[in-house]
């Protein structure tokens, strides 16, 4: 099984559970980025999308497209899992919320070039596609001048990923040369050096403006303690976010 059908399966059979376990804080932090849910109005990767399209990619139940437009933002959800897309569509209509929720891959987005000013995602699509394939889609849909922003695991974390125990260590558990994707018999996620994602940005003419490195406050909470502890994540930054421009 390729890794795209993998993690599709992965989430159609979880997506119930990991919504009943996460949605509460995800319904509840409004604009709140990675497992601790820390704000935008603090982090201002997205900055004022009032007015401006948006891809979600990776949306899931679509609890950032939500906020989004209710904060004025003409937001676009895809997704690959019709189950995510199923738990996403109660909570719109709850909200009185309408937008485009679209089921496909962020490998080969199914929208016309130059279509959106914003295209992002928390821990979503780029956490289990092809970057080599998700990366220059999204460059692709971007307009002149538009941002795609993404967070992901840190490289650290995932270089102190026990896999056999899924935990995470205060050691390396792998090596980083040659690193593509970390995988088990249920999903598979990429990760690259540093130096491979830059070149792959910049294959895809992508520039970079920052790139964040996530700690929590020392009272966050969070549903996701599995993810990391709290304790790792205030001595090591477990989350990454790259913020990247689209040349005018």
């Amino acid at each position: 099984m390729d890794t795209s059908r993998k993690n599709r399966a992965m989430w159609n059979a979880t997506s119930d559970a990991y919504q009943a376990q996460h949605g509460p804080q995800l319904d509840r932090k409004a604009l709140a980025w990675g497992v601790w849910g820390l704000p935008e109005a603090e982090l201002q990767v997205l900055g004022d999308v009032a007015g401006r399209d948006v891809l979600e990619l990776g949306c899931g139940a679509a609890q950032w497209s939500l906020f989004l437009a209710q904060a004025g933002a003409r937001p676009v959800g895809i997704d690959f899992s019709d189950s995510q897309l199923a738990n996403a569509r109660p909570r719109l209509a709850a909200a009185g919320v309408r937008l485009p929720l679209v089921q496909g891959s962020a490998e080969a987005l199914p929208f016309p070039d130059a279509r959106f000013d914003v295209v992002f995602c928390d821990h979503g699509a780029t956490s289990f596609a092809d970057p080599e394939r998700a990366v220059p889609e999204a460059a692709r849909v971007l307009r002149p001048g538009g941002l795609f922003a993404f967070n992901i695991s840190s490289l650290i974390h995932d270089l102190c990923w026990k896999q056999p125990t899924d935990t995470i260590e205060t050691s390396l558990q792998r090596d980083g040369f040659g690193l593509r994707w970390i995988e088990d018999a249920e999903q598979a996620n990429p990760q690259r050096l540093h130096g491979d994602w830059i070149r792959l940005f910049r294959q895809s003419d992508l520039v970079v403006e920052d790139l964040l490195e996530l700690r929590p406050p020392a009272d966050a909470t969070t549903t996701y303690p599995d993810f990391v502890p709290l304790d790792w994540a205030r001595r090591w930054p477990a989350e990454n976010i790259w913020k990247l421009r689209k040349p005018a």
